[in-house]
């Protein structure tokens, strides 16, 4: 069977801000309350209940000393005033979608104007929305609704008519009823008020679900946006709403060839991921592979056990090491053995290499042959009832643990900590979608528990979640210690029009096109290509947005600082001619440097224009005649060097005058240029 996840399954950008907002006030110590419950998961409310975050209906009911979080669904202008007169301390955690409908609904109504609001007229969002409506308002589910209002309320058709939608409303039910709005009521304005993640959910779960034989819809069943999305599925294949995994092992998946998991917008990364992998792991092989039988026979062994008897357990002292079997002496008249196999749950563990002799090993007695005087002992049974002690407590504890990848298989790869096994699925291993699995074979991850089947003694584990975690943390350090001026060395993630990115070990800067080069290019790709190893600095800083402004180009490529090294008054170089003006032509001596050759020194002669002598790509011998590095301006002569001894005859008021008479020129020149090259940008 193969299943398919929804890429737009779980968590929307409100919901997340909203209780990742919650359970970071709660690490910092502080005592928190929500006003109704934060989302709509239970699993979340029961978690953050464990963690002392209450939830309360109304202002009245906050306990003292706690902090008010109004939630992602926001609160009506009454609520809200409330709790400004009881001075409580609250952070307002609305949906921006939400906010910016509140916002319209203020900006748009009036006491002659009526507002119609699709959605659910007890849903705390549109109580929220209808609070701050002046005049008239009607709240409609469906089309059949909206057509029953607008038969009893015939007026609307010749006022004006505000049009919004509850933020998880069904998109194929909004279309139909702003068609009919707009049919009828001649004055109307439609404002598509959904929130777009909950229509790309609505998209997807109702592509997936034509395109599978069953559907699974993850979420609260009081949750607005997962009713939504059931309903959407329903339509198209058979479909059943859970709230979490353990709920999966009462439906019938017979005959399903490929089954889709879809999840509300209140529903944790987590959930869905437990789901899907317990779906692939439990259905994906209907009948019983060779592995399952041998788990079972050997749960059967580890239960046949009798914990009662005299001397289940045994320690015995290594005192000598085959190829198939260990021998140890157990105080008794018996000679006892470890065949290879029962040495541990991991295939790749060596004994020989891992004990020596007088080694002591805690071991289950499995069969005793009294014929032969021997006894046939588990070291593997008996770690295993040990690990599955300690599995069970990390998972309980969240503990990261550390283990070494011992197989690689189907789906994932497997690992043996504390000695259980647990099976980490590809896409929890850290690694790309396409990325090949053996790379991890023999190498040491780390990884939590997601989870543990008792039953079956099956466990799941996750590398990715620790890999976001450190991240994470690594990001909070990182912005702990930046400052600008910082240097770094980083790697070119992407290019756009406007500048490269680049990635600083786990936090993205940017470096604007203009810091790229001195002279002015027109894509970043002239410069960088995405791969490139950079050298960066920190310009500027935004750690309110945790926005970061990188600089790339160094003082000593400034063409200024090159030319002033390299270049004097006096010197005679070529230069290439790049522009022509009335007054005179702009000669490029180096890249990003030009200089001015007014048209007086072009020739020995008097001459109209520079194009009677010059034109743009000619390359001519010049002499700096003056230079104003404040002004980025340089004069440049030929006539000069044609006539060298006239030259020097001129008076230096002469040259002021030159000067002069070209300022006003060579300025309106570069506001030109500064104009286009703007225009251009």
């Amino acid at each position: 069977m193969k299943v398919k996840v929804a890429e737009t399954a779980g968590f929307c950008f409100g919901v997340d801000r909203a209780v990742n907002l919650v359970y970071k006030m709660i690490d910092e110590g502080r005592r928190v309350c929500t006003l109704g419950p934060i989302i709509h998961n239970p699993q979340v409310i029961d978690d953050l209940y464990k963690r002392g975050v209450k939830t309360v209906d109304s202002p009245d009911e906050v306990p003292d000393n706690y902090e008010v979080v109004i939630r992602a669904h926001g609160v009506t202008k009454e609520v809200l005033s409330k709790m400004k007169s009881l001075s409580l301390n609250f952070t307002d955690a609305t949906c921006p979608y939400v906010l910016k409908i509140h916002n319209l609904i203020k900006k748009h109504s009036d006491e002659k104007n009526v507002i119609l609001i699709a959605g659910d007229e007890n849903h705390p969002e549109v109580c929220g929305f209808r609070s701050y409506c002046k005049g008239a308002s009607f709240v409609f589910k469906n089309e059949r609704e909206l057509l029953d209002i607008l038969e009893k309320n015939s007026y609307l058709e010749n006022i004006d008519v505000i049009f919004v939608a509850q933020t998880t409303f069904s998109v194929k039910e909004w279309k139909k009823c702003a068609e009919i709005i707009q049919k009828v009521c001649t004055k109307s304005i439609s404002f598509d008020t959904i929130c777009r993640a909950t229509q790309s959910r609505q998209e997807e779960a109702e592509y997936l679900s034509a395109k599978t034989d069953c559907m699974i819809v993850i979420g609260g069943k009081f949750s607005s946006n997962t009713v939504k999305l059931y309903n959407v599925c329903k339509e198209k294949c058979k479909t059943y709403l859970i709230e979490s995994s353990e709920e999966l092992k009462d439906i019938d998946f017979t005959g399903c060839k490929t089954v889709g998991i879809t999840a509300g917008a209140s529903t944790p990364a987590r959930i869905i991921k437990e789901v899907e992998v317990i779906m692939t792991e439990n259905f994906n092989e209907q009948k019983i592979t060779k592995e399952t039988q041998d788990q079972e026979l050997f749960l059967a062994a580890v239960d046949s056990i009798d914990d009662t008897s005299d001397n289940p357990n045994v320690v015995g002292i290594v005192v000598g090491i085959a190829p198939n079997e260990i021998q140890v002496d157990i105080g008794r008249k018996y000679a006892g053995f470890i065949p290879v196999e029962e040495y541990s749950n991991d295939p790749t563990a060596d004994p020989s290499k891992e004990l020596k002799i007088g080694d002591e090993l805690n071991l289950i007695i499995m069969k005793t042959n009294d014929n032969e005087g021997t006894m046939k002992l588990s070291k593997r049974l008996y770690d295993r009832r040990a690990s599955w002690k300690n599995i069970v407590a990390a998972k309980e504890n969240d503990e990261i643990l550390e283990a070494v990848v011992s197989e690689v298989v189907r789906g994932g790869v497997i690992v043996y900590p504390l000695g259980a096994r647990v099976f980490i699925p590809a896409s929890l291993t850290g690694l790309g979608k396409d990325e090949d699995l053996s790379q991890l074979l023999k190498q040491t991850v780390k990884f939590r528990l997601i989870d543990l089947d008792e039953q079956k003694r099956r466990v799941v584990g996750s590398v990715r979640a620790v890999i976001r975690e450190e991240r994470k943390a690594a990001t909070e350090a990182f912005w702990a210690d930046i400052a600008e001026g910082q240097e770094f060395t980083g790697t070119v993630k992407s290019l756009t029009n406007y500048g490269a990115f680049v990635d600083l070990g786990g936090v993205d800067g940017m470096v604007h096109i203009s810091e790229l080069s001195w002279k002015r290019i027109k894509h970043p790709s002239e410069i960088v290509n995405v791969g490139d190893t950079v050298n960066v600095y920190v310009k500027a800083l935004d750690t309110e947005k945790r926005k970061i402004s990188l600089g790339y180009k160094r003082i000593e490529d400034n063409p200024w600082e090159i030319f002033k090294r390299d270049y004097e008054v006096g010197s005679v170089v070529e230069a290439t001619v790049v522009g022509l003006t009335t007054f005179g032509a702009f000669a490029r001596i180096i890249d990003g440097v030009e200089g001015l050759i007014h048209i007086s020194q072009i020739a020995n002669r008097h001459i109209a224009s520079p194009k009677e002598v010059l034109s743009i790509g000619d390359v001519v011998t010049v002499k700096i005649t003056d230079v104003d590095y404040d002004k980025h301006r340089i004069s440049l002569s030929i006539r000069v060097l044609l006539e060298p001894e006239a030259a020097e005859a001129v008076e230096e008021d002469v040259i002021e005058e030159i000067a002069e008479e070209t300022e006003a020129e060579v300025e309106t020149e570069a506001e030109v240029e500064t104009e286009v090259e703007e225009t251009a940008e």
